[in-house]
């Protein structure tokens, strides 16, 4: 890997991990902030259900109930400039457990795209989804 792209990488994934943890503790303790996270008609797809525009999105997010994140794994990459004209955008994938009120807890996966604006990080697109076993019908 050359050291262009080395410093690149290296780059996203620092911002990966103030991201999430900026993201987890806003979601968690302070989710009526949530919709200045994302851009304008920045897009969420929560477990299938689609919500677009931050006001939108702000107000799905409202309606969940209180939850607990605990994230195990992270990742990240920088998306290519040809592909987003040049504009800084990273994918970041992150994956842990969440209780949500009383329920017991479960996995969790999640995939942002995130782009620079300004001098903050925007969401761009943002698909959650819980990692529920796969039935298996036994032959």
């Amino acid at each position: 890997m050359d050291s262009d792209l080395r410093s690149k990488v290296e780059a996203c994934c620092r911002t990966a991990e103030d991201f999430t943890k900026l993201y987890y503790t806003s979601f968690d303790k302070r989710r009526h902030h949530m919709g200045r996270m994302y851009l304008d008609n920045g897009l969420l797809v929560w477990n299938g259900n689609g919500s677009s525009g931050k006001d939108n999105i702000q107000k799905y997010l409202n309606e969940l109930p209180t939850s607990e994140h605990t994230i195990n794994n992270l990742d990240a990459q920088p998306i290519i400039d040809e592909a987003v004209g040049g504009q800084l955008t990273y994918m970041i994938q992150s994956g842990g457990t969440v209780r949500y009120g009383d329920e017991s807890v479960r996995p969790f996966q999640q995939t942002f795209i995130i782009t620079a604006q300004e001098d903050k990080w925007k969401i761009a697109s943002d698909c959650y989804r819980l990692q529920d076993g796969l039935a298996r019908a036994d032959n």
